[in-house]
């Protein structure tokens, strides 16, 4: 799997942002990448059935679209993923793969799973961003670690992703709240500075504020992206094991077709051309 994985990590790098370009093409991909879970109740949100026909059932596909269905989805691009890998399919290997990371990166951010997922409803406005672009762009390449170790086999996949999410969920509320306990006590002077990104001079939370926040989190971002790496990783070993354990020196299909080359030119245009776009889950 290394020599597959590594030899392809700029596909895998650059089209693991595909899932978000997809959200101003397909009105339905938005849902797939949060969980609004306190819609349905206190922790540990026993009300919502966990299988997806049964909670179907109890609320309505409408209602479940509604407040997202990231942990169901991660089980459609399981099974996708071990598919393609059964039929040794190398262009939707790499696909499902780069996308599936996605799916569960998002399901690790805290605010991913709370419906007050921009800080909207508590005078926050931005905290999502800051949460997880701002803090890991100033410290992750200079103070972080991320040598993981092995990647498990995951016995109960369904049971796996809802236990990631149930940990998000209980993390949003120290996410939120601990932001508004620094905000009051910090110099609104120092709380944000101008930077240039990407040649145009922006208005960002301050090296000092994002540092102070991260203290306070006790290493909150670096864990949970800590814990999304190896969870990507278990996925990727437990749809290759699921397909039989498939020779990865022998994949057909290597090269990606027309169609493909399609949809990855329509989703690189759809980004390009989204602007005032308000923050997503």
């Amino acid at each position: 799997m290394l020599l597959l994985y590594k030899s392809r990590i700029e596909f895998i790098s650059e089209h693991a942002v595909d899932p978000d370009k997809r959200r101003y093409v397909l009105k339905e991909e938005a849902c797939r990448h949060y969980i609004d879970i306190d819609r349905y109740g206190p922790w540990p949100f026993d009300s919502l059935p966990r299988k997806w026909s049964d909670a179907v059932a109890k609320y309505g596909e409408d209602t479940l679209l509604k407040h997202g269905i990231v942990p169901w989805w991660l089980q459609t691009m399981l099974h996708r993923l071990t598919d393609a890998f059964r039929d040794k399919h190398q262009a939707r290997i790499l696909k499902y793969s780069a996308e599936i990371g996605h799916y569960m990166a998002d399901a690790m951010v805290p605010l991913h799973a709370s419906s007050n997922h921009d800080g909207q409803h508590t005078g926050q406005k931005g905290i999502h961003a800051f949460w997880e672009s701002r803090i890991p762009e100033l410290l992750a390449d200079t103070e972080w670690d991320f040598f993981i170790g092995k990647a498990n086999y995951l016995k109960d996949p369904a049971g796996f992703f809802w236990k990631r999410i149930l940990e998000s969920a209980a993390a949003a509320d120290t996410v939120l709240r601990f932001e508004s306990q620094l905000s009051a006590r910090f110099p609104a002077d120092r709380k944000y500075s101008f930077e240039e990104r990407n040649g145009m001079v922006v208005r960002q939370y301050s090296a000092a504020y994002s540092k102070a926040y991260d203290a306070l989190l006790k290493g909150m971002v670096e864990r949970r992206m800590r814990e999304a790496i190896h969870a990507v990783a278990s996925c990727w070993y437990t749809a290759w094991v699921n397909a039989g354990q498939p020779n990865l020196g022998k994949l057909v299909n290597v090269s990606f077709s027309l169609k493909d080359q399609q949809e990855f030119e329509k989703l690189n245009a759809a980004w390009r051309n989204a602007s005032g776009m308000e923050p997503d889950h």
